[in-house]
């Protein structure tokens, strides 16, 4: 997964009080998506199984459609309510895949916009669903509770509401409290650094495109620990070394090391939240969530793996 910033942020009931309202609301409580998720969903799963996994392990492509879902919905704050946040504006607004901080996106989003035309599907719904299923295809993800029904909007997303690797991490800290989230999901959500290569922060030769873990075809909470001890050849984010050790994100950051159990739980539980941010409520939407694929077993997977095989 290219990345020039972290741009990584619960299905749980938040109350988040928007700007020019005086009501508090439960933004993320409604859970409505009775519709019946339309069956070109299983054709299009079929077809990103194909393009996501390879030999066992989820494909530079697939930690690619995991950084796009981030860097579409993230740049949203509370403050928007409504709108913006999981649009599709980073495939089809003007000059928003070309800010600095999309850097090496430009490839995975033209092909999940051909793909949105092919099927005849949103844009953003494919940012969305694509995502989810890269995350499930590497072995050990969890499934993402995952609706459609968006609308896809040209308006760019507002500047400076995706974290930079240099940030602070009192302002870190406080990006992500906008958008809702707690010190616990910040630190879930770092942990998609597990599946993470880097090819724009360090562009030393030797570090071009390094991992941020020292199994990033594999889904796991090795990113952890080895974030706290750097193996040789892992290149750590400075705003992930200093999250890691930043008042309550830094309790919970060392309380996923090697815990994957707990992790994956509240990263599905963070992921399927961001996921709704822009949506208001599920009521007008489907659940699709079945139409991603089964999450796979990382030990089974692993044991599959040729161990002298090319890593992704």
């Amino acid at each position: 997964m290219r990345l020039s910033s972290i741009a990584l942020f619960a299905s749980t009931a938040t109350a988040i009080s928007f700007s020019g309202s005086s009501i508090v609301t439960n933004y993320f409580s409604r859970r409505d998506g009775h519709n019946k998720c339309p069956a070109i969903w299983n054709t299009i799963s079929k077809d990103l199984t194909s393009r996501f996994l390879a030999n066992g392990q989820c494909n530079p492509d697939a930690r690619a459609a995991i950084r796009a879902i981030f860097h579409d919905c993230g740049a949203w704050n509370t403050a928007q309510g409504a709108k913006g946040g999981c649009d599709g504006s980073l495939a089809i607004a003007p000059g928003e895949i070309d800010r600095s901080e999309n850097k090496g996106l430009a490839n995975i989003i033209a092909m999940l916009k051909n793909m949105a035309n092919t099927y005849n599907v949103g844009v953003a719904d494919m940012i969305v669903f694509a995502g989810n299923h890269a995350i499930v295809t590497c072995p050990g993800g969890p499934r993402v509770q995952t609706y459609i029904g968006r609308t896809d909007s040209t308006t760019p997303a507002p500047n400076g509401l995706l974290p930079d690797v240099n940030a602070d991490p009192a302002a870190l800290s406080r990006l992500f409290t906008d958008k809702g989230f707690s010190d616990r999901d910040l630190a879930a959500l770092l942990g998609a650094h597990s599946t993470s290569n880097q090819f724009h922060f360090d562009t030393s030769t030797a570090n071009v495109g390094a991992s941020q873990d020292s199994t990033p075809g594999v889904w796991d909470v090795k990113y952890y620990s080895e974030t706290l001890n750097p193996p040789k050849g892992i290149v750590v984010f400075p705003s992930d070394s200093k999250l890691a050790q930043y008042k309550g994100v830094g309790k919970e950051f060392n309380g996923f090391v090697n815990n994957a159990g707990k992790w994956n739980g509240k990263f599905a539980d963070a992921m399927a939240k961001m996921a709704l941010f822009g949506s208001g409520n599920t009521k007008n939407m489907a659940d699709c969530t079945d139409s991603l694929p089964k999450t796979t077993n990382a030990k089974r997977e692993l044991k599959a793996i040729n161990p002298f095989m090319p890593r992704y």
